[in-house]
């Protein structure tokens, strides 16, 4: 079972592979960064199950957001559409529309690389699901297909990153 000490370990190392020294933790293991003023990625260690959590608010909802909205998370959240092993949460009190992530620290720890990698996706995967909430509130219908992940702008490397 993967330790608090080891995740430290696992942090740094993503520091370095990054170049993000603003990935530390604080007393219970959190770490939030923000990404492009646009969103707060969050790592939580969660020791009894050796998992990282990784959560990002995708957008908040008005108090009259439309059936389309939770109807497209709800299809997420039950068959997993377009959410790559994540899912949605909706925060009750602010109605945020929070995406989660679980990395087995193990895993995540053998190629920090991919790690990395991975929470890009995941950051272009919260553009996608951003403007699919923005097009359901408005009402607009969707034009063509989500555009290619190659096509998304990075995020989570360079100079994006906002400590």
């Amino acid at each position: 079972m993967k330790t608090k000490e080891d995740y430290n370990k696992f942090l740094s190392d993503v520091r370095n592979a990054s170049g993000i020294e603003s990935l530390t933790p604080d007393e219970s293991g959190l770490v939030s960064v923000r990404v492009d003023d646009a969103y707060n990625v969050n790592l939580q260690f969660v020791e009894a199950t050796g998992k990282v959590l990784c959560f990002v608010e995708v957008a908040t909802l008005p108090p009259d957001a439309s059936r389309a909205v939770y109807r497209d998370l709800l299809v997420g959240g039950l068959f997993g559409k377009d959410t790559a092993g994540g899912y949605f949460a909706l925060e009750p009190e602010s109605e945020s529309v929070v995406y989660n992530y679980f990395f087995d620290l193990d895993e995540a720890a053998k190629d920090v690389e991919e790690f990395v990698h991975t929470i890009e996706k995941i950051l272009q995967l919260c553009d996608i699901w951003s403007e699919r909430i923005r097009r359901d509130l408005s009402g607009e219908e969707a034009e063509g297909t989500s555009k290619d992940s190659a096509e998304q702008p990075a995020h989570f490397q360079g100079s994006m990153i906002r400590a």
